[in-house]
Parts: C-alpha cells; sequence; structure tokens
C-alpha cells in the first residue's frame, strides 16, 4: 500500500528465491484477498508454488528425489533414505495445502490474475518439480508466465557470482523486468 502511493503498479515488481519465492506466490494471493492490484511483474526464483501435505514444504517430488545441498557439495549430514523425506518446513505445519493463500498453484482463477511472472530454477535444484508445475498451472490458467531452468545447477546457485551461468540468469531477471515494467 505505501508504494501506491509513489508507484503505478504497472512499475512495480516483486521477486524472491526460496522462501522468498514461495512468499512472492503468497504476497499475489493476499493481494488478489485483499483488493490490492498486482504488481507489473513477478519472479518467483528457486521455488515454486506448491505445498507437500505429508512433509510440508516444497511440494512436488523434492522430498523424495533430492536434498537440499547447495553449492553442489555434500550435505554434512547424509540425506535422509528414499521416501522419507526433507525436514518439514515447521512455519508451514498446520497450513492447508489447497489453500491458495499458502500454495497458489491450486486456484486457477487466482493464477489467471498473476502478473507477468519469472520462473528461475536448476535440474539439481530440489524445487525443480514444483517450480515447472507451478509454471504449467499458470500456462494453464491463462497467465504470463516464463520457465528458465539450468541444467545441473542447484538451489539458488545464481546467488554464487562465480558460477558462470548465475551471468546468465542475472541477464535473464534484468530483461524480464525491463521488458515487464511500465507496460
Amino acid at each position: 500500500r505505501e508504494l501506491l502511493k509513489t508507484y503505478k503498479p504497472a512499475d512495480i515488481g516483486i521477486y524472491g528465491c526460496s522462501a522468498g519465492g514461495m512468499l512472492v506466490g503468497m504476497a499475489m494471493a493476499w493481494f488478489d484477498k485483499e483488493g490490492l492490484p498486482m504488481p507489473g511483474a513477478a519472479g518467483i526464483f528457486c521455488a515454486g508454488m506448491t505445498l507437500e501435505k505429508k512433509f510440508p514444504g516444497f511440494g512436488g517430488d523434492a522430498h523424495y528425489m533430492t536434498a537440499a545441498v547447495g553449492e553442489a557439495n555434500p550435505p554434512v549430514e547424509p540425506p535422509p533414505p528414499l521416501g522419507k523425506g526433507l525436514p518439514p518446513l515447521q512455519y508451514l505445519e498446520n497450513v492447508d495445502v489447497k489453500d491458495p493463500l499458502a500454495a497458489p498453484a491450486n486456484s486457477p482463477e487466482l493464477l489467471a490474475k498473476f502478473p507477468p511472472t519469472l520462473f528461475i530454477t536448476g535440474t539439481r535444484a530440489f524445487e525443480l518439480s514444483s517450480a515447472v508445475y507451478s509454471h504449467g498451472q499458470m500456462v494453464k490458467a491463462g497467465a504470463e508466465a516464463d520457465l528458465h531452468v539450468w541444467d545441473g545447477l542447484f538451489h539458488g546457485f545464481f546467488y554464487n557470482p562465480a558460477v558462470p551461468e548465475s551471468q546468465d540468469a542475472y541477464k535473464v531477471i534484468v530483461d524480464f523486468f525491463d521488458k515487464k515494467l511500465g507496460k
């Protein structure tokens, strides 16, 4: 609301990575619920907009297929056995995974109202499944959504500027927001 005092919605962009990426989707749902205008563009990086009931967290097959290893280094402790899943995100334990305020990918009506949205992930990132699914649900709902997946890269890879693909991701992000904002 404070930004809307100075800026037009079309000039506002919102993005986040990891839990921050999930919060971007949740923010869009909240804006809709509160009758606020959507921003001009959104970025959901290293995340999707789904939740998993059995193991509260990112959703998709993340809890069964991979562990968050960041920087592609082995985790300090071995990953849980197949089927045991990642530790739950405790702040989501009592959330209804069908509630669009928590998991916007469950509501085509809501997704249709989203601004142009950029998804960024990697093939070794635990959020890959949720990001791909969320992107697909947005497209089905008629919303504008772009998905960029970097092969062999991990959760939050672009936070390390020494990774060459990070420079590619930065360009994609800047170009996306440059084209979408102020329109």
